[in-house]
């Protein structure tokens, strides 16, 4: 199994005759020149790991690959495809099975959409935008590490969980982009939010 990185959440994996796709979106690239893709699969909804745009290019230049993803993430693509849940297994030239339903809350305020996590060829588990441990031995973990909804110790906490053999990061675009943390806070903080840059200067 060979495992290769795009940024942020999007992994391909290559696996007996599998080339599949995990979370193309907002925040990954490089992974729009593929070809020869068995599968495309989407853990949820948000944009940095749907790029709906992108990935209908990429299946139009991958007619055999087939697409995957959540309910709610069905709602957001004009595109054949299989609406998949937690307990759901099929084969795209290697195993897949599914775990978990729900995103990890953000905050009360906003509302949870569904999530799920893929098991890929028995071996390697990409959880999406959540902590679900799978009821199967992992031995390569993609561990969030940064998101928010999440905290360092939750990250530990959840790699300790799930007990990989070994683990790599995923999650990561948000440390490049501060503004989606100020952009909660301007939406849900209840109090003018200046996102001042370094070196800028704010009068009150």
């Amino acid at each position: 199994m060979d495992l290769t990185r795009f940024g942020h959440s999007c992994v391909l994996v290559e696996d007996g005759g599998g080339r599949v796709l995990l979370d193309p979106g907002t925040f990954s690239s490089g992974f729009e020149s593929l070809r020869d893709l068995t599968a495309v699969l989407i853990t949820h909804q948000h944009a940095d790991h749907l790029d709906a745009p992108r990935v209908a290019a990429l299946l139009e230049a991958n007619p055999d690959a087939a697409l995957y993803l959540d309910a709610g993430s069905a709602e957001q693509v004009d595109l054949p495809h299989t609406v998949v849940e937690a307990g759901s297994r099929f084969d795209v030239g290697t195993s897949i099975q599914v775990f978990g339903s729900q995103h990890a809350v953000i905050h009360p305020d906003i509302p949870m959409v569904p999530n799920v996590g893929y098991l890929v060829g028995g071996r390697f588990f990409t959880p999406g935008d959540a902590f679900t441990v799978p009821d199967a031995d992992v031995e390569v973990l993609g561990v969030p590490v940064a998101a928010p909804w999440q905290k360092l110790s939750e990250a530990v906490d959840y790699l300790r969980a799930v007990s990989p053999g070994r683990a790599f990061p995923v999650h990561d675009g948000i440390l490049a982009s501060p503004p989606m943390y100020w952009g909660y806070l301007e939406r849900l903080g209840r109090a003018r939010f200046d996102a001042l840059e370094p070196s800028a200067t704010l009068s009150v």
